[in-house]
């Protein structure tokens, strides 16, 4: 495993455990379909949530939730739509991001976290 492999497991694994600590219940991770994989699906309560974790170390030219572009932003809605029709979902969901960055590269525990939550507030993402 590369070392963006392992600081993308590591900083998934915190975002999870973030998830949960809030009082969520983490239903799946790394669930992939034709469109792209799914870091997290998790329900806040009655409402599906698709968590995009971001990591990202200090001196990168983005933060963590300012890398998803409109590229990625339609292969998770996408992707999103396809894990909802085919688990038949009814209800409310959305596309939260979390993002990670790391301080120090070389220590692995010095990290700060970023959530936010819809960032597909107002847009149409049923296409």
């Amino acid at each position: 495993m590369t070392e963006a492999q392992e600081l993308g497991r590591f900083a998934e694994d915190r975002a999870a455990e973030y998830l949960v600590s809030l009082g969520w219940k983490v239903i799946a991770r790394n669930v992939r379909n034709d469109y792209g994989e799914l870091d997290i699906i998790a329900a806040d309560g009655q409402e599906l949530v698709i968590a995009e974790v971001r990591a990202r170390t200090v001196g990168k030219i983005q933060a963590p939730a300012d890398s998803i572009g409109a590229r990625k932003l339609r292969t998770l809605t996408r992707s999103g739509l396809e894990f909802v029709n085919d688990t038949e979902w009814e209800g409310f969901w959305r596309i939260d991001v979390i993002g990670i960055t790391f301080h120090d590269k070389n220590d692995i525990n010095n990290w700060e976290l970023e959530h936010i939550k819809d960032i597909t507030a107002g847009m149409n993402i049923s296409a």
